[in-house]
């Protein structure tokens, strides 16, 4: 991606200011568009497009909130940047809710200012991607299968995500396949040669969790026997994957928040900043904003790590895509044991996709494990299943007749969806978990029109 060319509109009031920042963009190769105050900013966007906004929060004619909200207004794509004095870190935060795209403290830090101003043109290039018009190749997700909306839309954020630099959020259930579309996300990026680390974040006390996080110098603890880098340093120029970063103190987020922000730390014990380039995608099973209205997750962290949300729905949420899974797993399970099986029985089948899966893919995959290693024969019944999966009552309308082909389940799936919002394709496009778009594109393609016009 070419950021050289890319045009700012540096909006400041204090000249000198405004001047430092031009010369240090300038000298990254980015081309700088002045205004001195709020008035001349909206009067330039009128008449020009440009790239990104750097925005000072206190101006005297018209301050960066007003400002923030006139772009806001104009449902413009132009990512905004605020800048602040250190003391209005919340009210900076608040423009973040307001839409900024990120924010930075006076004095600014030369290397920070670049780092944010590139996430910020990589966040801008991905939605501009995410045009209808726009023709991006579906990605293939390794160990995601299915073919229902929700996968395919998931298919090709990924395929525009991986390859930039943004940082990602993974959110979803636990079972759902979080740490299979985190390694997605680093196999299909720039550093698919580098290192890929893990680190779950529930399964450590914060104190190990800080030691595991930053690594520590000899003595800083009983038991430290040995200097020892830490998942960050061992990342360096790579990808860190933090699983369940909702389980993390605020103590360790602020930690955390620090390195995405400057790209340095410091191990426990020690005195000596270290550097790096880390590319952080988290997952969380829990919901972050919830938190961070409870004052138990930094809401500085999480817009820092939500430049790019995935959410992952839950098995329930696509029935559709039970079959696929099905046959996936018989055939992984059946290979892996030595067994001739190639396919599951009409009766069986349906009490699969009766179920709500709480435990989602995971559940489903246990299941299928064992009902491959309990099959006698060359298909599986229901007597391979488990007991509350076999006295589990029809319902009606959940499984299609045997034969259907998946086009035709989407088909109905999408015209019973729309039938149930009197359809309201906003509506339904939220129920079935894909942009109001892809709704639009499925309805040409099944011939829907007519009906839900």
């Amino acid at each position: 991606m070419s950021t050289v060319a890319a045009e700012i509109l540096l909006v400041d009031d204090d000249a000198a200011h405004r001047t430092m920042l031009r010369l240090h963009l300038a000298e990254a190769g980015y081309r700088v568009c002045e205004a001195e105050d709020g008035d001349i900013a909206l009067a330039l966007l009128k008449q020009h497009e440009y790239a990104l906004m750097l925005l000072d929060m206190r101006m005297q004619r018209i301050d960066g909130m007003r400002v923030l909200a006139q772009v806001a207004k104009s449902s413009s794509q132009l990512p905004v940047i605020m800048v602040t004095a250190f003391s209005s870190v919340e009210t900076a935060v608040e423009a973040m809710r307001q839409g900024a795209f990120d924010y930075l403290t006076k004095p600014v830090d030369v290397d920070q200012l670049l780092l944010v101003v590139e996430r910020a043109l990589c966040h801008r290039e991905i939605i501009s991607s995410t045009d209808p018009e726009h023709d991006s190749p579906p990605l293939e997700l390794a160990g995601f299968v299915g073919s229902g909306p929700q996968i395919q839309e998931l298919r090709r954020t990924l395929a525009l995500v991986a390859p930039t630099e943004a940082t990602v959020l993974i959110q979803g259930e636990s079972g759902t396949g979080k740490e299979l579309l985190a390694a997605a996300v680093q196999r299909n990026s720039l550093r698919a040669d580098r290192p890929f680390i893990k680190l779950n974040c529930a399964a450590l006390h914060e104190n190990l969790l800080e030691s595991e996080l930053f690594g520590h110098e000899k003595g800083a603890f009983t038991g430290a026997a040995n200097q020892r880098q830490g998942r960050f340093e061992l990342a360096d120029g790579g990808t860190l994957f933090l699983d369940e970063i909702g389980d993390m103190s605020l103590t360790t987020q602020a930690k955390v928040l620090r390195v995405i922000q400057q790209g340095e730390f410091e191990r426990l014990g020690g005195t000596e900043t270290h550097r790096v380039d880390v590319r952080i995608v988290a997952a969380t099973h829990r919901d972050l904003r919830r938190m961070c209205d409870k004052g138990t997750f930094r809401q500085d962290l999480y817009f820092r790590l939500a430049v790019v949300p995935l959410e992952i729905p839950a098995l329930r949420e696509r029935p559709q895509d039970i079959p696929e899974l099905v046959d996936h797993f018989v055939q992984r399970y059946a290979e892996r044991n030595r067994k001739q099986i190639d396919r599951v029985s009409p009766a069986a089948l349906e009490k699969l996709c009766s179920w709500e899966w709480p435990g989602n893919i995971r559940e489903l995959e246990n299941c299928i494990e064992r009902a491959v290693i309990l099959c006698p024969g060359e298909e599986i019944s229901l007597q391979e299943l488990p007991a509350g999966l076999r006295d589990l009552a029809p319902a009606a309308g959940t499984v299609p007749p045997v034969g259907t082909s998946l086009k035709e389940m989407e088909r109905q799936l999408i015209l019973q969806t729309l039938e149930q919002t009197g359809g309201n394709r906003t509506r339904a496009a939220e129920i079935l978990g894909v942009t109001r778009q892809t709704l639009q594109n499925k309805i040409r393609e099944y011939g829907l029109l007519q009906k839900n016009s």
